[in-house]
């Protein structure tokens, strides 16, 4: 974490803390509320501040647009994109609702994988998607994670992965769960060969997802404000009959405990990105 913290400013680690300029907007230009400080943010300078609020609040990203953000210009190559689920346990209704958030997130899955390159330095790159039934796994997530692991260390490329996730997709049942292991020895296969895995946790990482390869990494950064965690906080607290401390699984109260290495912006992560792989290459 100190080396993390040495490359990045304290005040770049800290945007939540910063005081917001006014807001200027159009007349009838569409707006969007944000939680944080409740005031409504025009969406196109949400979009030109790659959907950071003035007061720091970072909104959930779709995972094309967080590539675009992470990437160097068309360096990134798509890899599986075939791969898809199906319905394995004719769960009922499942087969209708995954063509209906097909439709809607204009996604085949909820992970995206491919080959790309971040301050010219070539890595194998995947971003989940929240709005594919919040980026849940199932069997074809699992098999794209896996898939491009292997050609990571089959390749010797880095893996940067960025997720989001409600968890296993429990229409696939035992399947879901199993992706778990599945990735998990993926990755170690990875790690045994001498490879960099890097893991971007953002809003939500939880379920399956956190209990595999979202922590996993050797080192694991999160968006600020992001809940990160395994079982939900009201679960938690209905099992221990305990309240829970205040901000319990947001990333600040995950970092403080030890579970991650440090809290990175947005507006930052590219150029730290680009200086972890190039020190792993021994730049």
């Amino acid at each position: 974490m100190a080396l993390i913290n040495f490359l990045k400013p304290k005040n770049q680690l800290e945007e939540g803390g910063r005081t917001a300029a006014p807001v200027q907007r159009d007349e009838g230009e569409p707006e969007k509320n944000c939680p944080n400080c409740h005031k409504d943010i025009p969406l196109s300078r949400l979009w030109a501040n790659n959907l950071v609020c003035p007061c720091g609040h970072h909104f959930r990203m779709k995972a094309r647009q967080r590539i675009k953000m992470i990437a160097d210009k068309d360096s990134f190559h798509e890899l599986y994109a075939s791969i898809k689920s199906g319905n394995p346990l004719d769960f009922p209704g499942y087969t209708d609702k995954v063509e209906t958030v097909r439709t809607a997130s204009g996604e085949e899955e909820a992970v995206i994988c491919g080959t790309a390159k971040i301050g010219r330095q070539s890595c194998c790159l995947f971003a989940m998607e929240p709005y594919f039934m919040m980026g849940s796994m199932g069997s074809a997530v699992g098999e794209k994670i896996t898939a491009l692991f292997e050609y990571a260390t089959e390749h010797r490329l880095p893996v940067i992965g960025f997720t989001v996730s409600g968890g296993a997709r429990m229409q696939e049942g035992l399947l879901s769960l199993m992706q778990m292991a599945k990735t998990s020895a993926a990755v170690k296969r990875h790690s045994d060969a001498g490879l960099l895995y890097l893991a971007v946790l953002t809003d939500p990482t939880t379920g399956g997802v956190t209990a595999s390869f979202a922590m996993e990494a050797d080192i694991i950064l999160a968006e600020p404000g992001a809940t990160v965690g395994f079982a939900g906080a009201r679960v938690i607290e209905q099992t221990t009959r305990k309240a829970l401390p205040k901000e319990f699984q947001k990333s600040e109260f995950v970092l403080e405990h030890g579970f991650i290495d440090s809290i990175v912006a947005r507006s930052y992560q590219k150029k730290l990105l680009a200086e972890l792989l190039k020190l792993h290459n021994g730049g």
